[in-house]
This record gives structure tokens, C-alpha cells and sequence, in this order.
């Protein structure tokens, strides 16, 4: 029988041989935690190397991603798709096993964890969603969804403020199926911890309402094997285990110090670890009968055939049930999404009404959830601001919490709420949005970052958007906030002028698979814009002409959200002077710049002066105007007043886009 200590240090060889090669790594966390991954991965884990979409599989997140060789190796001993010669290119270019784990570029990997904090609060939104989703489709006799997710972190996890957001919801949510293993090491890059991190970490977890277990030592299998069954043996509430471990345990001069947390061991050190280990293999070597001991791929197989089986028998009792569990699982929109949703439109579109866009996504929402039933709504203590909640919708309640729902009070939480939906969008089954002012994105912006870089898509509801929030002043007028999301690769920001185009950002953040959407919606309230058949189509190209001119224009006003009312009267005003113009409304840079050229050419026609305007910082535009162009906005912080006058005292007005205009065409001779 092949030891513990032999699979433990199998473990360990991966790593410094991994970490040496590219010279670059963190091999301290990984050496130090390989028992603890022994007890999870060999005796619970439930998950099938074959398939690492499998819906019932449990979720593993490695919240100290920066000890990414820790889960290549206990994916390549495991059995999944990620040979040895893939370890041995570890953070080389294009290799499968990168500096820090990501999302859909290595097999069996759950999340993208690089940040510290942000895996442990996708782990939290991963138990949510499998808490909900069993509410809503298990039956008696057949339970299709019934999982655990564990999460790995360490002293930096526990340090970012995004643990006590997260954290604190996990225990208010009583998620028994959480649990997480923390490492307690005692280490973090500048030396040992205890001189910046004093915490009673235990009492801060059962003060959230988690079980703790304190005291493991995390170099005995069976002790942490212990630990694991007694967490998942109780309902009460989520679980945090305490590990005691040495960071680099097994290197004989480096072991317990902050020399090993992100620097290879070298080649001497290493040589002395396998020594001290009593390993004879060379590098990247693992004697066959410990590679059979770790492969899970038989086990996993059997764990996958028999809830197959289950799942026929709940498809032979429930079919309609389980054609919407595949479909949402599958990430597909229902089969009359398009249809139904194009006539909401059109209704939209006929009443015209002048509404705050907020209130006209409120109305979205209200329009869409019906067909969209993996909606899983919420706020940062802003519902009645963000107008984020629908008819019908269904509140979370800690109380009731096993009757599921589809609406998340999140509470005064926006970063701790970005991460969560993260994660439960990665489980699958539901498709998260989340509201809070534009102004507190800032706090969310590093899980957004990371929802663009996974190519997830979750939605993202900003309203109070610009110094249009009036007399909350400066510190919640947001001026540069529209700008700076808009620079997030792979980030969709719509900044829509009315109902229509609102509606249509809201169909078309629903259709994205790859890209997360942020709607950068108003405060006050906006008119509505006349539209044909064909320019509301043409919404859905980003940007087009909302209103053209007889002959050739001398100009082009390009505006978004509640600027495109002032470019309309702009546009009346110059006409009244003789001055044709074109009004282009671009809700969506993002879209407007995937259309081909010849599209962006005939909204945009080159040689013909360009004005942009828009409540906030003016350098994003120039991409547009070019230096011969003009822009009309802020490029300072706000003021306190009432919105008209804020906006009048900037200088954001009709008068002043016909003036730039002016300029501009002056300029241009």
C-alpha cells in the first residue's frame, strides 16, 4: 500500500520541480498544504477527470491561487487533461499551467484565482448557487443536485477585505456545504505574520455564524480527513478548518520562512529536499504505483455513471424539470427568448415614455425575468435606488433560505457582491446581475476585471451616473467611472439615452455568453427618442445615426446616455443657424467597434468634423473626435446643487455643443 507521506511528497517533487524550472513561483504554500490536499482529493472529493463540466461534480477553488502548482499537480496525479510536459512549461507562454490558475484555459480548473480574497468569495456565490438550485429542482426521492464546494486559502485571503464581505453572507446564508481548509502558516511575503496580522481568526469566523475547527495539524492525513467528515456531517452553518501547517514543509534550510513563499527553493535546496524526503526519482518523476494511487479517473467514472443514472430516473419523473436544469446548466437561453422579447420591445418602443433609465430597466427586467428564469437579482443596499428588483421576484431570506429564491439583498457589500456572482455564475444554472451606484463600482472593479478576463457574463446594474446625481455632490457624482470601464478589455458598458435603447442593452447582455455586461443607467429622467424600425435594429450595432440631417452634414454630435437629448437640441439649434448635423448615439463603444468598417465609416463619415459629448472625462472620446475635434465634458469633480444647475455651472449644455460645433466647422476650413 502506497503511504500517505508517499502521495504527500509526490506533491511536494511536482512543485519544486515546477517552481525550478521556470524559476519562477510560489512553492511554499504548495509544499506545506500537500497533506491537507491528500485528505480532500483522495478521500472527498467527488469529481471525474473525464468531465470537468460534470453538473453534480463538488467545486474545488484554490483561493491562494499564487500556489497555482499545487492544483496542476493534483490535476495531472488526478487524471485530468494536463500532461507532465504541461508542469514542466509552468508559467511559459501559452502553457496550460500559467502563473496563477485561469478559467477555461486548464482542465479542472473552477475560477481564475489571483487576486487573493476573490476565489474564496467565488467559492461562497458556488455553495449559494448549489444551495438554490437544489431548492428548485431536487424532488423527493431524487436529489440531482447535492454537492460541496472547498476552497483553499490562506493568511493573504483572510488579510483582503473581501473575505469579511463574503464571509459574513456565507454564515447569514447558513451554506452547511461550504468548506473552506485554511492555512495557517503563519507567512506572507514580508516575513512572518504576526506583526501585521493578529486577528483571533477562529472568533471571527463563529463570530459570521461559520463552524470552526480549531487546531488541525495539516501535515496529518487523518486528522484533516477527520476534520473534513465532521464538517460536512452538520447542517448549522458553513465551515472554516484551521490547518497548522509549515510553509516549504520538507526543505530542510527554508521550511517556516518567507525565503520559500514566492522564490524557487534553487537547485541545491531542492537537491536537499529530495534527500531529506528520502526521494530517489530524478525531476518530475513519481513512482508508477503513487501515480496509481492518485488516479481518479475509474473512481470518478463510477461517481458520474450512477448520478447518471439518477438523473434518468429523475428525467422519467420529472422531464420538464430536467429539460430546464440541462438547459440552464448548458448556459442557453429558452427557445422563445427572441421572439417574446423582440415584441416586449416593440412595446417599449410605442409607448415612448419619458423615464429615468433606471426606472426603464426596472421595466426591462420586469419584461425579461419571465423568460429568463436563471435571473438571480440583487443590490448593495440599494434596491429602491437601483430599482433592481421585479414583480415577482422571490427575496433570499436567511430564515427560509432551503426555499431558494432569485433575489440577493447583499447588503453594503459591492466587492463581496461582484465576487459571489462570479461564483455562482461559474457553478452554472443561474445568471447573476447585481446593482449598486456607478460610483461604488470602484469598490467591485477587481472581480468586473476578473468576470472580463474569464469571459463569464454577468450583468452589471449602475445607475446615479454622472453629476446628474445633484445634491449628493462630488463624492457621488461619478466623472471618470464610465471611461475607465469602458478601457476593461472584454467589458460591454452601455450608457443607453432612453427606454429603447435600455431595453435593447438589456437583451443583448442577456445574449452574451462571453462578456460581461455594466449599464450605466440615469438618475433623472430622460426623453424618449423617435425611432423607426430600422434604427431601433441598428441600436444593437453600439452606435448609429439617431437623427440625420437633410444633405450632407457639416458635422457629427456623438453623445451617450442623457447627453443625446442635449445633441438632439443641439442638432435643432445649428439647423436653425443653417448648420446641418448628424446625431450619432453610441451607447456601446464596445459593439460599435466590432462592426466592420464600412459600417463605422457611414455613421462616422471621415473628413466630416466630429463633437462628442458626455457627462464625464473627455480623453476616452478623442479615439472618435481626434485632436481636430471637440469635446463637451468634465474633466474636474462635481459640485453640490440640483442636477440642472450642476449641469449648467459645468458647462454640459445644448449651447455649448452648438458652440463646439461651430468651432469645430470653423476650425475645419
Amino acid at each position: 500500500m502506497v503511504s500517505q507521506a508517499s502521495l504527500a511528497n509526490a506533491i511536494r517533487v511536482l512543485v519544486m520541480d515546477g517552481v525550478q524550472a521556470a524559476n519562477s513561483g510560489h512553492p511554499g504554500a504548495p509544499m506545506g498544504m500537500a497533506e491537507i490536499a491528500v485528505a480532500l482529493w483522495r478521500r472527498h472529493l467527488k469529481h471525474n477527470p473525464a468531465d470537468p463540466k460534470w453538473a453534480d461534480r463538488d467545486r474545488f477553488v484554490l483561493s491562494n491561487g499564487h500556489g497555482s502548482m499545487l492544483l496542476y499537480s493534483l490535476l495531472n496525479l488526478s487524471g485530468y487533461d494536463l500532461p507532465l510536459d504541461e508542469l514542466k512549461r509552468f508559467r511559459q507562454l501559452h502553457s496550460k499551467t500559467p502563473g496563477h490558475p485561469e478559467y477555461g484555459h486548464t482542465a479542472g480548473v473552477e475560477t481564475t484565482t489571483g487576486p487573493l480574497g476573490q476565489g474564496l468569495g467565488n467559492a461562497v456565490g458556488m455553495a449559494l448557487a448549489e444551495k438554490l438550485l437544489a431548492s428548485e429542482f431536487n424532488r423527493d426521492g431524487h436529489r440531482i443536485v447535492d454537492h460541496y464546494t472547498y476552497v483553499f486559502l490562506g493568511d493573504g485571503c483572510m488579510m483582503e477585505g473581501v473575505s469579511h464581505e463574503v464571509c459574513s453572507l456565507a454564515g447569514t446564508w447558513k451554506l452547511a456545504k461550504l468548506i473552506a481548509l485554511y492555512d495557517d502558516n503563519g507567512i506572507s511575503i514580508d516575513g512572518h505574520v504576526d506583526g501585521w496580522f493578529t486577528d483571533d481568526t477562529a472568533k471571527r469566523f463563529e463570530a459570521y455564524g461559520w463552524n470552526v475547527v480549531r487546531g488541525v495539524d495539516g501535515h496529518d492525513v487523518d486528522a484533516v480527513d477527520r476534520a473534513i467528515a465532521s464538517a460536512k456531517a452538520q447542517s448549522a452553518g458553513p465551515t472554516l478548518i484551521c490547518c497548522k501547517t509549515v510553509i516549504g514543509k520538507g526543505s530542510p534550510h527554508k521550511a517556516g520562512t518567507h525565503d520559500v513563499h514566492g522564490a524557487p527553493l534553487g537547485k541545491d535546496e531542492v537537491a536537499a529536499t529530495r534527500a531529506a524526503l528520502g526521494v530517489a526519482e530524478g525531476a518530475f518523476e513519481v513512482p508508477p504505483e503513487v501515480r496509481a494511487a492518485w488516479d481518479a479517473r475509474v473512481s470518478g467514472a463510477e461517481r458520474q455513471a450512477e448520478w447518471d443514472r439518477r438523473f434518468a430516473a429523475y428525467r422519467a419523473a420529472c422531464p420538464e424539470l430536467a429539460d430546464e436544469f440541462e438547459r440552464r446548466m448548458n448556459r442557453r437561453l429558452r427557445a422563445d427568448y427572441a421572439a417574446r422579447s423582440a415584441e416586449a420591445l416593440q412595446a417599449v418602443a410605442a409607448k415612448g415614455e419619458t423615464l429615468a433609465t433606471r426606472k426603464s430597466s426596472q421595466n426591462a427586467i420586469q419584461a425579461l425575468a419571465p423568460l429568463t428564469p436563471e435571473l438571480l437579482g440583487g443590490s448593495a443596499d440599494l434596491a429602491p435606488s437601483n430599482l433592481t428588483q421585479w414583480k415577482g421576484c422571490r427575496e433570499i431570506r436567511p430564515a427560509d433560505i432551503d426555499q431558494g429564491g432569485n433575489y440577493i439583498h447583499y447588503g453594503v457589500r459591492e466587492f463581496g457582491m461582484a465576487a459571489i456572482m462570479n461564483g455562482a455564475l461559474l457553478h452554472g444554472g443561474f445568471r447573476p446581475f447585481g446593482g449598486t451606484f456607478l460610483m461604488f463600482s470602484e469598490y467591485a472593479r477587481n472581480a468586473i476585471r476578473m468576470a472580463a478576463l474569464m469571459r463569464i457574463n454577468p450583468i452589471y446594474v449602475f445607475t446615479h451616473d454622472s453629476v446628474g446625481v445633484g445634491e449628493d455632490g462630488p463624492t457621488h457624482q461619478p466623472v471618470e467611472q464610465t471611461a475607465t470601464l469602458r478601457m476593461v478589455p472584454n467589458l460591454d458598458v452601455w450608457r443607453p439615452c432612453d427606454s429603447v435603447e435600455t431595453f435593447v442593452a438589456w437583451q443583448l447582455a442577456l445574449e452574451h455568453r462571453e462578456t460581461p455586461t455594466a449599464l450605466i443607467l440615469t438618475r433623472q429622467n430622460l426623453a424618449h427618442q423617435a425611432r423607426d424600425a430600422k434604427e431601433i435594429a441598428a441600436i444593437r450595432q453600439g452606435g448609429y445615426v439617431l437623427k440625420d440631417c437633410a444633405g450632407a452634414a457639416k458635422a457629427v454630435i456623438i453623445a451617450s446616455g442623457s447627453e443625446v437629448a442635449l445633441a438632439v437640441a443641439a442638432q435643432q439649434a445649428l439647423a436653425e443657424k443653417g448648420i446641418p448635423a448628424r446625431v450619432v448615439s453610441m451607447p456601446s463603444p464596445f459593439l460599435f467597434e466590432r462592426q466592420d468598417a464600412a459600417y463605422r465609416d457611414a455613421v462616422l463619415p471621415r473628413g466630416v468634423p466630429r463633437v462628442a459629448v458626455e457627462a464625464g472625462v473627455t480623453g476616452y472620446w478623442r479615439q472618435y473626435v481626434g485632436l481636430e475635434g471637440a469635446v463637451v465634458g468634465i474633466d474636474r469633480f462635481g459640485e453640490s446643487g440640483p442636477a440642472a444647475q450642476v449641469f449648467e455651472f459645468l458647462g454640459v449644455t445644448a449651447a455649448r455643443v452648438v458652440e463646439a460645433v461651430e468651432g469645430v466647422i470653423a476650425g475645419s476650413r
